[in-house]
């Protein structure tokens, strides 16, 4: 019986494409969990085979835990101090075995034996499956509809199954069986039954890599998107720069006649994008972003990490957008706090912080209000602002003149 069953399990291996030490733990538990029929109680049982002879050995299984957390399963568990009676060097979380008389193969319950030992190479074909796929270094998921599972859509590429979540939808999505879907490959979850692979069809890295595969110049390095922002289904923005003076890094990404981004906006459901020039300076970035609307002036609050943005009565609506989208999507593209304000708006709170300020200077100096008043002027450049960082207020018609006089 040892020898047929060594040869069962070299053709199970065979036969399903499974390492030979997967099938013979699969045949391991299988003998355990027949030995363990044999015991009242919730006994651990661990059975070790040959792997040249196919004799098999089982043991008993205790495991050692604290004294002061007591014993949970007395079946399965002794405590440390029992336990160094007869071990001195054994700690908690080791097992104390002791050999017990093994289940002849004959006495197996079969159908038991095989739900166990199935079980085990499916999950290890299974595995194994993933791996394959995995290796190849894909990151958009492309498949079928092959069923729903509770709002969820489990969708096959050759015998890999994803799951898409409702919520990874793009809203007002609706696939049916047998439809192709693409979405990016968000986390891989080995616990979760049938479909592992989690997708995304809303992610903003859904978006950068069907650019990628759109834009060539991307792949080669001479271009990059920096950020994007989403409201799948409505808009985006993405940042792009450019690593070659040559290349114009939206024009190259709009591709002719708008093919490019065509491509990227016709898997998205009609979603429009918006692709700004990446920018380290952060004012000049927001600038970008808010496109577009034309901004007046920029007030920088470095230590709140906020930006008021002055924009002229034309361009408000155009700046905040329909229910806040533009500056919304601005601020999560530049990780900025933008506040659109009118020029009065910004005027009335700039009065009120210089009244806050004078009041200060007046109470801590003790000071009138004309000395209070007194300012030292400065310009509104850019070169000036970056060297002296407590200037905060920019204007827009300085900030393309960096060699203006002082």
């Amino acid at each position: 019986m040892n020898r047929e069953m060594l040869m069962l399990i070299d053709a199970i291996s065979r036969e399903k494409n499974v390492e030979r030490d997967v099938v013979l733990s699969a045949v391991e538990l299988a003998l355990a969990s027949a030995s363990k029929k044999f015991y009242k109680g919730e006994v651990d049982i661990r059975v070790a085979i040959d792997p040249d002879t196919g004799a098999y050995d089982t043991f008993r299984r205790w495991l050692v835990v604290p004294d002061e957390a007591g014993l949970q399963n007395p079946d399965a568990e002794e405590l440390l101090s029992d336990a160094r009676e007869e071990l001195a060097d054994i700690e908690e979380g080791d097992h104390i075995e002791k050999p017990v008389e093994s289940v002849p193969i004959g006495r197996i319950g079969a159908m038991a034996a095989k739900q166990v030992i199935l079980q085990k190479i499916r999950d290890a074909e299974r595995e194994m499956l993933l791996n394959d796929f995995m290796s190849r270094g894909d990151k958009i998921f492309v498949g079928t509809v092959k069923r729903m599972d509770k709002g969820d859509l489990i969708v096959e590429s050759g015998r890999v199954e994803g799951r898409l979540r409702r919520g990874e939808m793009i809203p007002k999505e609706n696939f049916r069986t047998g439809d192709r879907v693409r979405a990016m490959i968000m986390e891989v979850d080995l616990t979760l039954r049938g479909a592992p692979i989690l997708l995304s069809r809303s992610a903003p890295a859904f978006m950068i890599e069907l650019f990628r595969q759109e834009v060539p110049e991307i792949e080669q390095g001479l271009l990059e998107i920096k950020a994007c922002a989403r409201d799948a289904g409505s808009r985006a923005k993405i940042a792009v720069q450019s690593y070659d003076k040559r290349i114009d890094p939206i024009g190259t990404c709009v591709g002719v006649r708008g093919s490019r981004v065509t491509g990227v906006t016709n898997e998205l459901a009609g979603e429009r994008v918006d692709i700004v020039l990446w920018s380290d300076d952060p004012a000049q970035f927001v600038i970008g972003a808010l496109a577009p609307a034309n901004v007046v002036s920029i007030v920088v609050d470095e230590e709140r990490h906020a930006m008021d943005v002055v924009v002229d009565e034309e361009n408000l609506a155009i700046a905040i957008g329909r229910g806040g989208q533009n500056v919304r999507l601005a601020s999560e593209l530049t990780g900025w706090r933008i506040n659109i304000m009118t020029a009065d708006e910004s005027a009335q709170k700039q009065a009120e912080e210089a009244q806050g300020i004078r009041a200060v200077f007046m109470a801590k100096l003790d000071v009138d209000q004309e000395i209070a008043d007194m300012r030292w002027p400065m310009c509104h450049c850019r070169k000036c602002w970056k060297s002296n960082r407590s200037m905060k207020t920019r204007s827009t018609s300085c900030a393309p003149a960096p060699k203006m006089p002082c």
